[in-house]
């Protein structure tokens, strides 16, 4: 047994022995030791943002400690079955620094798992690239994928398509990606079925979510009905609706297997919930881990399904 497995072990049973009001108290403490300009940048991040619930210490709004308490409780087992199907000891050590992180508010592990070689999503080890790749970047925001996906392999490729549902953005994506032939930019959002939704804003264009209520209407659509032709690429950082993207991908998926560069970090159950969902739907997938995010909380969280 190796450091990494024997580290992740006595973090499971330390879990597995608590109760969950135990968690909460233990990731609360924890939290509390922190120096408290660190404290404060981690509340204004979450409530900012809010996908992993309110934290307000001042007024007793415990909702972040509860709900981390809650997953790593009752979910466990999940855990440590997607630890066990994970392909390299990269994935291995990101899983554990971000339980970790969670549990102990540790930065060791987490700053060790951050990935300096490679951009986001394309990590030359394990993604390769030829003419007939058909790349979807789902959260296309204003090229920034599409454009490290060129830097990375080139304009040999047979087709980019590019959703992105923020206006603005998609100006800026338009112009970014102008120079290149064979992108298709569509402004729409991606889910399990067409209707109509509404934008919601918390004044990060790069964070833009879809939701059932707003002022400014946006159109989703589903992979399966807008895409005909074969893709072998999708890459989704869609502010948490990942799940349903994948879901209105499914027959691409089983019919094709493309590569899935998927953001995993947009709530506290994401990281098992997304690679059970692709098991699912195709149980020959194998799954990597990737770190980009910050040394103080995990972020930028990506799973490579190969």
């Amino acid at each position: 047994m190796n450091i990494i497995d024997k580290n992740f072990e006595l973090l499971v049973k330390d879990i597995e022995k608590s109760t969950e009001t135990e968690i909460f108290f233990h990731i609360k403490e924890r939290f509390l030791l922190l120096n408290e300009k660190t404290k404060k940048s981690c509340e204004d991040f979450f409530n900012k943002f809010l996908y992993w619930g309110k934290l307000d210490i001042q007024n007793k709004n415990y909702e972040f400690f509860k709900l981390k308490a809650k997953t790593l409780k009752n979910h466990i087992n999940e855990f440590i079955s997607l630890y066990n199907n994970l392909e390299d000891y990269q994935s291995k050590t990101i899983l554990y620094a971000v339980l970790n992180n969670w549990y102990n508010w540790d930065f060791t592990y987490l700053n060790k798992s951050i990935q300096n070689l490679y951009d986001d999503y394309f990590d030359l080890d394990l993604i390769n690239n030829n003419e007939n790749e058909v790349l979807v970047d789902l959260g296309a925001y204003i090229g920034d994928t599409t454009l490290s996906f060129i830097n990375n392999y080139g304009t040999n490729y047979k087709k980019i398509y590019c959703y992105e549902i923020n206006k603005e953005n998609f100006e800026y994506l338009k112009t970014n990606t102008k120079p290149y032939q064979n992108i298709e930019l569509r402004l729409k959002g991606v889910s399990d079925k067409k209707e109509t939704m509404y934008l919601k804003e918390n004044g990060e264009l790069s964070s833009c979510q879809i939701s059932k209520s707003g002022t400014i209407k946006i159109e989703t659509i589903t992979l399966d009905e807008d895409i005909k032709e074969k893709i072998t690429i999708i890459k989704s950082d869609i502010e948490g609706s990942e799940q349903k993207a994948l879901k209105g991908a499914k027959n691409h998926i089983i019919k094709e297997h493309p590569k899935l560069l998927i953001s995993i970090y947009h709530s506290n159950n994401d990281i098992w919930q997304i690679p059970k969902l692709i098991k699912e739907m195709d149980n020959s997938y194998k799954f990597y881990l990737r770190y980009h995010g910050g040394m103080i909380y995990p972020t930028e969280i990506t799973l490579i399904a190969l």
